[in-house]
């Protein structure tokens, strides 16, 4: 299947951690970003809520997904912010 793929990474910055999981983000946009496959790699903050971020992804298909989660800059984002923040990711295929 060679759908674009959707992804929303929702993460939550336990107590004074908000300024770390930010930096840790931000760190592996730009690798993110160049990615074969990235269309779409966006970091948003809840504008009523500092500690909660969302990682807003599009991907060409589940393939180019699955190779984004193999690379080592996501994998040292993953490992640096686990400790730090609560992480859901969900994905979404595109209706209309």
């Amino acid at each position: 299947m060679n759908s674009p793929l959707f992804a929303l990474a929702t993460i939550i910055a336990k107590p004074n951690h908000a300024q770390q999981v930010s930096a840790a983000i931000q760190l592996a946009l730009a690798s993110s970003r160049q990615e074969a496959g990235c269309h779409r790699y966006d970091l948003l903050l809840d504008n009523s809520n500092d500690h909660r971020f969302v990682i807003q992804e599009q991907w060409q298909n589940k393939a180019a997904l699955n190779t984004h989660m193999l690379t080592n800059h996501f994998k040292t984002l993953v490992e640096s912010i686990a400790p730090l923040a609560d992480i859901d990711v969900a994905e979404f295929s595109l209706l209309a």
